[in-house]
């Protein structure tokens, strides 16, 4: 009986302490803080008011807090209440017809306090496993993906099928959607131009064959063609991850323009008039694939290193020519990994909005339509969502058709066995035909950044006059001395300071975030769990044009109505890229054995310590490579954002847009370039601080020499 009183005083204390933290959350939101944005009165001043819904929630989460310390055992009754006060908390202002008030601390003090209290629900209802750490884990997470990410494209989905006035309206959904100019082919029988959705499909496709093949004949040379200096390859493939997506449109110009460098020696020297023809397809077409490519390259170049050299020894043993050997052998191991780097460079050129904005000229593409809709004189927010809408069916479109290609084969090349053969080296045709294909784009590269380089310093590249000048840092970047002290007076600097705070918060919850969820999945069974991680990964197949305009229709409005603020940057930037963290934290938790947490969890420790003591320090390089992919991702995006920036909270890239808007090439080329030089700095010096992970391995020792043991 001692021994029995003595268990239930220990439940008793693990339920007091378990819910003394959302208890005091509830009552430090409920009582003291201001409900809403704005301030005003707190969230008892409001349900006494006539807000009876908040009343209601938060009699739910008393009685869910009262239940978790004085009958612990009781996980349905608590998961119950809480779940119920989320509902009435979010159903505040809808029932009773009076004005919603945003959310502000107090309300998402008083919503956390209601998911932590749900979750301990779970688990002590023994949903996953009826471990605390994980249920709440889990729980908050998937809170946060559907408020963030499920629920904005909801909304864009719902838009679609709305008037003006909000209601609901599916003649006129049916005649946005069937207009002229989003579906025409007219060009293809030469009467009229096509639709919008026509030239991104065929943009997208015409990207994705041309990267990707550049990218294969890139890789191809790095690894089996004999090239000695290979790593300039690798040294390309990070320029286009650190530089604005519009900038290498901007050098296009300045090179193939009407008044371009190119353009004004051909007309001087051969006569070759003068012309428009990079305003268009061939010009977003170009802009896109030097973009794109190096990505390419990257993705190729590891599939082809990851094929076993058995395999083609084999072929040639057996008397098979080069050229069959790489048609029947090497080429149908690439198949995921091409088509893996067609559908990025597919999906990247639907959601592309810098290049076709500078270059796309009278070729409307849908990310450019769905930015006029929202931000242009016709201001339709229905059209820009149907327009959205199509985007997404397009990408997600890609998705299942590369997983119809692939098929069930089996690409299995490397095993338990060992494999210390040599690859194959490249047939001649092959190794001729990729060096024809790089050899230009090489040039192309090579002018395009020497012209970003070269133009932020003379008076203006654009126009030819070369006088070496500092004027456009100084009106972007001048720092003048004052009374008072130092004084940021260039123009840019507002944009540049914001992206660096934005960047620099969103990139370590980002990693946080992508992490612990990973950790969730890779680890742990629970019910849904498929649904969780479909959730999780969602907002890496939607463009980020469709983002953009699902945050802005989101959270322009009470409840949550973050639109103009700092808040909404983070948290697009956040969950935009947290399927990067996910993905990085499951490849290098499936290299980390499972007895490390069960030999934690036996010492006695729990499972938030386990990951903490154990897991983190094991995820270092994931952690690295989440952070950086998180950070350099904020500072250079653009088609997630250009709908959020404001005056107040502009982005760096936002800002040189509206310069090359305005024609002033010269200081859009000195930000950027300053940009890439910051990007570049950052990630070398990331790169010297974590080094390079290489598996240990024992040098052969000379014929003769004895064999020690280490």
């Amino acid at each position: 009986m001692r021994r029995g009183g003595e268990t239930m005083r220990a439940a008793a204390g693990t339920g007091l302490r378990a819910e003394a933290l959302p208890a005091g959350l509830a009552a430090l939101a409920f009582l003291a803080l201001p409900y809403a944005f704005t301030g005003g009165a707190s969230g008892l001043g409001l349900a006494l008011s006539g807000y009876w819904s908040l009343a209601l929630a938060a009699l739910c989460l008393l009685g869910a807090a009262l239940a978790g310390m004085l009958r612990p055992a009781q996980g349905p009754v608590r998961a119950v209440l809480a779940g119920l006060g989320l509902g009435a908390l979010f159903a505040v202002g809808f029932a009773e017809g009076l004005p919603v008030p945003p959310w502000g601390l107090g309300a998402a003090l008083l919503a956390a306090a209601l998911i932590l209290l749900l979750a301990r629900g779970c688990a002590a209802a023994g949903a996953f496993k009826a471990d605390p750490w994980v249920a709440t884990v889990t729980v908050t997470i998937l809170a946060l993906v559907l408020l963030f990410v499920f629920f904005p494209v909801a909304r864009v989905l719902l838009g679609a099928f709305v008037d003006p006035a909000g209601r609901p309206d599916f003649a006129l959904f049916l005649r946005r959607i069937s207009a002229p100019d989003i579906w025409s082919a007219g060009c293809l029988l030469g009467t009229r131009e096509c639709g919008v959705v026509l030239n991104t499909i065929w943009l997208g496709i015409l990207t994705g064959i041309l990267s990707t093949a550049l990218g294969l004949a890139f890789a191809l040379l790095a690894t089996r063609g004999g090239i000695r200096h290979a790593r300039l390859f690798d040294a390309l493939s990070i320029l286009p991850i650190i530089t604005p997506p519009f900038v290498i449109a901007l050098a296009l110009i300045i090179l193939f323009g009407r008044t371009g460098i190119v353009t004004s020696a051909l007309d001087g020297c051969f006569g070759i008039g003068r012309s428009r023809w990079i305003y268009g397809l061939p010009g977003v077409l170009i802009s896109q694939v030097l973009s794109q490519t190096p990505l390419s390259y990257l993705i190729l170049r590891g599939a082809i290193r990851g094929i076993a050299p058995a395999l083609e020894e084999a072929a040639q043993i057996l008397g098979a020519s080069r050229l069959r050997l790489f048609r029947t052998v090497t080429w149908p191991l690439l198949r995921p990994a091409v088509a893996a780097a067609f559908l990025l460079a597919f999906v990247e050129s639907l959601s592309d909005f810098g290049n076709p904005l500078v270059l796309g000229g009278s070729f409307e593409v849908l990310s450019t339509k769905i930015f006029f809709a929202v931000a242009g004189a016709q201001h339709d927010p229905g059209r820009a969502a149907v327009l959205a809408l199509i985007l997404l069916a397009l990408t997600l479109a890609a998705f299942w058709l590369q997983t119809v290609w692939l098929g069930r084969a089996s690409y299995v090349t490397v095993t338990g066995k060992g494999d210390a053969g040599m690859p194959a080296s490249l047939p001649s045709p092959v190794r001729a035909l990729a060096l024809g294909a790089v050899l230009p784009w090489l040039l192309l590269t090579v002018a395009v950044y020497g012209i970003i380089a070269a133009g932020g310093f003379v008076q203006d590249i654009g126009r030819g006059d070369m006088t070496l000048t500092w004027a456009h840092f100084h009106t972007g970047f001048e720092i003048e001395w004052r009374g008072q002290g130092l004084f940021l007076a260039g123009s840019a600097w507002d944009s540049f300071l914001v992206t660096l705070a934005v960047s620099a918060i969103a990139a370590p919850l980002t990693a946080a975030v992508g992490l612990l969820t990973a950790y969730v999945l890779a680890r742990h069974d629970f019910a849904g769990r498929r649904i969780f991680e479909f959730l999780t990964l969602l907002s890496f197949a939607i463009p980020g044009t469709v983002i953009g305009v699902a945050y802005i229709l989101a959270f322009n409005v009470p409840p949550i109505e973050i639109t103009g603020t700092g808040l909404i940057l983070i948290l697009c930037f956040v969950f935009r890229n947290m399927p990067v963290g996910v993905r990085a934290g499951i490849a290098a938790l499936a290299q980390i054995d499972r007895s490390l947490d069960e030999a934690s969890t036996t010492l006695g420790a729990r499972t938030g310590t386990t990951v903490r003591r154990v897991i983190l320090p094991l995820l270092k390089p994931a952690i690295i490579s989440t952070l950086v992919y998180s950070f350099v991702n904020a500072m250079t995006a653009v088609s997630a954002i250009v709908f959020l920036v404001t005056a107040r909270f502009n982005m760096a890239t936002a800002y040189i847009v509206n310069r090359v808007e305005a024609g002033e090439y010269p200081l859009a080329i000195a930000y950027s370039t300053l940009l890439i030089l910051f990007m570049l700095a950052v990630v070398l010096l990331i790169q010297r601080v974590v080094g390079e992970r290489k598996p240990g391995r024992l040098a052969a020792a000379p014929a003769g020499a004895p064999v020690t043991a280490r």
